[in-house]
């Protein structure tokens, strides 16, 4: 079974079904944590260059909206 979302895919062959940022093998979680460190986007698109930097800024929008909204 495969899930997708627009910036997320999910699938048990890939990363053992890990969220992960579509068409990369990064997991979401991997975003979050290198700048949850302190790291600039512009670091974490260094180390994760397979990421489009639009991909990126997408997911932590989508992150802010939902906790403004949980607010």
């Amino acid at each position: 079974m495969t899930t997708e979302l627009p910036l997320i895919e999910v699938h048990p062959e890939i990363m053992s079904g890990t969220p992960v940022i579509r068409s990369t093998r990064v997991p979401v979680a991997t975003l979050f944590e290198y700048l949850a460190e302190g790291m600039s986007l512009d670091e974490f698109s260094e180390c994760f260059p397979t990421v489009r930097r639009e991909d990126a800024v997408a997911l932590l929008d989508c992150a802010k909206s939902r906790t403004i909204a949980a607010a």
